[in-house]
């Protein structure tokens, strides 16, 4: 498995691992917008998830779930739910600008 994206640490598009460009990494991969938006109501079971998923395969959920706690965005309770730490809701109110800029691009289209 690719060595989580963190800020310090080199990264896709930065030798020096610069904070926003490891956030940029993390966030680029493949399903993990769409998971942190899924965790964005409150903890939610691994099937559960998937499902909201469009039915992602397991092993990829499985191992974005394992970046994203390595990342601390989320967190597994004691009954197996992820949800999003602190960091993680910072990360989706920062994220709702962009909500917002998507909603008027489309009216633009």
């Amino acid at each position: 498995m690719p060595e989580v994206p963190l800020p310090g640490r080199p990264v896709r598009g930065s030798t020096t691992g610069r904070p926003i460009m490891a956030a940029f990494d993390l966030l680029g991969r493949r399903w993990t917008l769409r998971i942190l938006w899924e965790l964005r109501e409150g903890p939610i079971g691994f099937r559960a998830l998937q499902q909201q998923c469009d039915d992602i395969s397991p092993t990829v959920l499985n191992t974005r779930l394992g970046e994203l706690r390595a990342a601390g965005l989320v967190t597994q309770d004691d009954a197996k739910a992820h949800q999003l730490t602190p960091l993680g809701r910072e990360l989706h109110a920062a994220l709702k600008p962009l909500q917002k800029w998507a909603d008027g691009w489309v009216r633009e289209g």
